[in-house]
C-alpha cells in the first residue's frame, strides 16, 4: 500500500469497504504521510465529481456549474484539513484508551476511512440517510481500527465508539433538521416577499399620499411575514 497509483488507491478503498478488519490488520503503520494524504485527496475528488454530477439535473443555467466547480475545489481542501483534525482527535482518544501507536498511525487509520466518502456523499441526497450512514460507518471503522491496529479490547472499543457515535449522530441529525427548517422558512419568506413586492409596483406613478400608503402596507406585511418565521 505504499504505492500511490490510482489502481492501488481504488483497491485500498475497496478493501476498506468490503473487508475493513483485513485492511486495517495489514495496513502499514508507518512509511510517511504521502500515501494516506493522496488517498484522502483522491476520495475527495471522486466525491466532488459525484456532487457535480448530482447538481446537473437542477439546471445548468441555475447555478449548477458553480456548485459543481466549488465541490471539486473545496471538498479536497476540507477533506485534507478534516483528516488531520480528525486524526488529532482520534490520537488523543486512542491514547486515553491505552494505545501506544504514533500520530502517523492514527492519521493512517482516519485517512483510509475516507474510502466511504463517495458513498456517503451520494447518500447525502436523501435527507437524514447520508448523515446516519456516514456517522455509523465512520465510527464502525474506528472501532475496527482500534481492535486491529491499536490492540484495544473489542468490548472496550465497542462501548467507547458506540457512545461517541450515538452522540455525534444525534448532533448531526439535529443540525440537519435545523438547516432544513431554516431553508423552508427562507423559502416561505422569499415567496411572501415576492407577493409583497407587487404592492410597490408602479409606485413611481403614484401620488405622494398613495406612495406613502403603499410603503406602509409593504412594511406592515413585511413585519408580519418576519413574525411568522420566528
Amino acid at each position: 500500500m505504499s504505492d500511490a497509483s490510482l489502481a492501488t488507491i481504488l483497491d485500498s478503498a475497496k478493501r476498506v469497504i468490503t473487508d475493513p478488519a483485513g485492511f486495517y490488520r495489514s495496513m502499514p503503520q508507518s512509511g510517511g504521510f504521502a500515501a494516506p494524504v493522496i488517498f484522502v485527496l483522491v476520495m475527495a475528488v471522486i466525491s466532488g465529481l459525484i456532487v457535480a454530477i448530482l447538481t446537473l439535473p437542477t439546471g445548468l443555467g441555475a447555478g449548477a456549474a458553480p456548485v459543481g466547480f466549488m465541490a471539486l475545489v473545496m471538498l479536497p481542501i476540507m477533506a485534507l484539513i478534516g483528516s488531520f483534525i480528525g486524526a488529532a482527535i482520534m490520537f488523543v482518544i486512542w491514547k486515553l484508551m491505552g494505545s501506544d501507536r504514533s500520530f502517523e498511525t492514527a492519521y493512517r487509520c482516519v485517512a483510509y476511512a475516507a474510502a466511504i466518502m463517495p458513498i456517503t456523499v451520494l447518500l447525502a441526497a436523501i435527507p437524514y440517510l447520508g448523515s446516519i450512514v456516514k456517522v455509523l460507518w465512520s465510527f464502525f471503522l474506528m472501532y475496527v481500527a482500534s481492535v486491529e491496529v491499536h490492540g484495544i479490547k473489542a468490548r472496550t472499543a465497542a462501548i467507547v465508539f458506540g457512545v461517541l457515535g450515538a452522540l455525534v449522530l444525534l448532533l448531526n441529525l439535529s443540525a440537519e433538521r435545523a438547516a432544513m427548517q431554516m431553508a423552508e422558512r427562507m423559502e416561505a419568506l422569499g415567496s411572501q416577499m415576492e407577493g409583497l413586492g407587487g404592492s410597490l409596483e408602479g409606485i413611481e406613478e403614484m401620488s405622494p399620499e398613495e406612495a406613502g400608503k403603499a410603503v406602509g402596507e409593504f412594511m406592515k406585511g413585511l413585519e408580519g411575514a418576519i413574525g411568522q418565521q420566528r
